[in-house]
């Protein structure tokens, strides 16, 4: 398990190297609109299962990275004032208004 995650919830007695295939089972629904999906691309349903689930866990990742960010940003006290979020949002819409 990664350094970063030690002491945050997570600890290394369940952890252990996964060299085997994952089965996973789909309702005959999804199977079938992955199929489907598969036939339309000129894939195989296995790549797209593959595509997805990297997908999910590189979403994952980025999202902890950005949560992470923000938790040092407060620490540090680089927050702003509900008013001052306000101020901002507000001008925003203006500029938007503006431009449409």
């Amino acid at each position: 398990m990664p350094p970063a995650l030690c002491g945050k919830g997570f600890d290394r007695i369940g952890a252990r190297a996964y060299t085997d295939g994952m089965k996973v089972n789909l309702t005959p629904e999804l199977q079938a609109k992955l199929d489907r999906l598969a036939a339309q691309q000129g894939r195989d349903s296995e790549s797209l299962v593959h595509e997805a689930v990297e997908r999910l866990v590189g979403y994952d990742e980025w999202f902890i990275r950005q949560v992470e960010k923000g938790l040092a940003q407060i620490d540090r006290g680089e927050v702003l004032e509900h008013e001052e979020v306000a101020a901002r949002m507000e001008k925003r819409i203006a500029q938007k208004q503006r431009r449409a």
